[in-house]
């Protein structure tokens, strides 16, 4: 991507007069925004047309008709109409929401809901350079400046008053093409970098599940495991129950002043004050069951998607009553061994089977079911080279993912600055970079 540093510049500047924006070209102008936009409020009465459109991720989207279901309203007549360049503006709610894309613009015609602003742009405007602005504005968070009302809802009036530039339209329309060919150039990059992360992340599993499964000799003679599903294991391992490999520990608090634990996806069992503001108060915790470092803690009604894990928390702590606690016996070196193994799809295929209920959410795993899975188990010491193993392969690819998410990052950060410095004139697009 070229840097912006060398991009070209007009020939002169002078301040805008507006702090946000700074200095522009000495030939563009400001004009408020009710030169450039009007509001559109035209309804949809007797259903003139019938494609639902929604705003998902800064694009005007058409609604599938299979999300067409719950909380939407009895007749679409209330909706309003879409046309193409319309200007679609999420107004409500600035000061709890910061991270939404709050405009699109629509390409079809269609219906949306009236909560939007909808911003049908006037003659001698390029809509798509405009709605490049109003997403300068709302990347950089200059439109949360404005708003008003409790919670900072944006209205019309404030659109009306915003500064608009009032340049050529040649020159609208140079701009808008050569962001539309940068950001796509950009955001492709993004998508070839997010799936090398999936295979990463893919190769990763199989790299790990198979050892625990196989261990870390390709060639060591290998026996059928008696279990269709588990397949072959290496011949000097064994199959046992789960009944034989961990016991169930019941111990509850009489006191609940041991720190509440919690279980999150990306970080584990961890310490609930660490992540919360505030931590449930000492009194309501009593009963909770008590955790040691190595267990292995479940979510009873969450086995089947995976939430499991050991608690390497070196002091003791509290889990929910609704959360099974498990300790190792002898066969099992670390319960991290186990924790990976019930990650693979053929156990989480076993905790769906053997679960109980019938409404999601309210699907249990009791401990009885768990402890008639076989697992494969090989000898203590190869089970401490599997996790070594398994730690510096994951450690290897978490780089490599990091790595990816950094230039997706840095990728993001680039667009945003482009179309910024683009639509506010900090660099001169010139027809030879459209044709680039």
């Amino acid at each position: 991507m070229e840097s912006l540093a060398l991009m070209p510049r007009y020939e002169a500047y002078k301040d805008s007069g507006v702090e946000w924006l700074g200095d522009i070209p000495s030939s563009w102008e400001l004009k408020p925004g009710f030169v450039a936009f009007r509001e559109s409020k035209s309804n949809n009465k007797g259903m003139k047309e019938n494609t639902v459109l929604s705003l998902s991720y800064g694009h005007i989207v058409v609604k599938p008709e299979e999300k067409l279901v719950g909380l939407v309203p009895e007749s679409f007549e209330t909706y309003q109409l879409v046309e193409p360049d319309d200007i679609i503006v999420r107004c409500t709610d600035l000061q709890n929401d910061k991270v939404s894309l709050r405009t699109g613009l629509a390409k079809n015609k269609g219906i949306i809901t009236n909560a939007y602003l909808n911003l049908r742009v006037k003659n001698g405007f390029d809509a798509r350079f405009l709605h490049y602005y109003l997403h300068a504005l709302d990347t950089t968070k200059v439109l949360y400046k404005f708003g008003s009302g409790l919670r900072q809802n944006l209205s019309f009036l404030d659109f009306k008053r915003l500064p608009i530039f009032e340049i050529p339209e040649d020159t609208q329309k140079l701009i808008a093409n050569y962001l539309e060919k940068k950001t796509a150039q950009v955001d492709e990059a993004i998508a070839i970098k997010e799936q090398q992360i999936s295979l990463l992340k893919e190769r990763k599993q199989i790299i790990i599940q198979q050892a625990v499964t196989q261990g870390l000799d390709p060639n060591v003679p290998m026996k059928d495991s008696g279990v269709d599903w588990i397949g072959k294991i290496p011949e000097h391992w064994e199959v046992k129950r789960l009944k034989y490999v961990l016991e169930e520990r019941n111990e509850r608090s009489k006191t609940g002043e041991e720190p509440l634990f919690m279980v999150s996806q990306v970080h584990g069992l961890v310490v609930r004050a660490d992540y919360h503001d505030k931590a449930e108060v000492a009194a309501s915790n009593i009963d909770n069951k008590v955790v040691y470092k190595n267990d292995l803690v479940f979510n009873k009604l969450k086995a089947h998607l995976g939430v499991f894990f050991k608690s390497n928390i070196e002091f003791k702590g509290l889990v929910s009553p609704d959360y099974a606690v498990y300790k190792c016996k002898e066969h099992i070196y670390d319960a991290k061994y186990l924790e990976i193994l019930f990650r693979h799809p053929s156990y989480i295929q076993q905790f769906i089977i053997r679960a109980t209920g019938v409404v999601e959410g309210l699907i249990r795993l009791y401990t009885g079911d768990l402890f008639d899975i076989p697992v494969p188990v090989a000898p203590s010491g190869e089970q401490a080279e599997i996790l070594a193993y398994t730690k510096s392969q994951s450690s290897a690819y978490e780089k490599a993912i990091e790595i990816q998410q950094n230039q997706i990052e840095m990728l993001k950060e680039y667009k945003t600055s482009l179309i910024n410095s683009a639509v506010t004139g900090k660099i001169k697009i010139t027809p030879e970079m459209v044709e680039q």
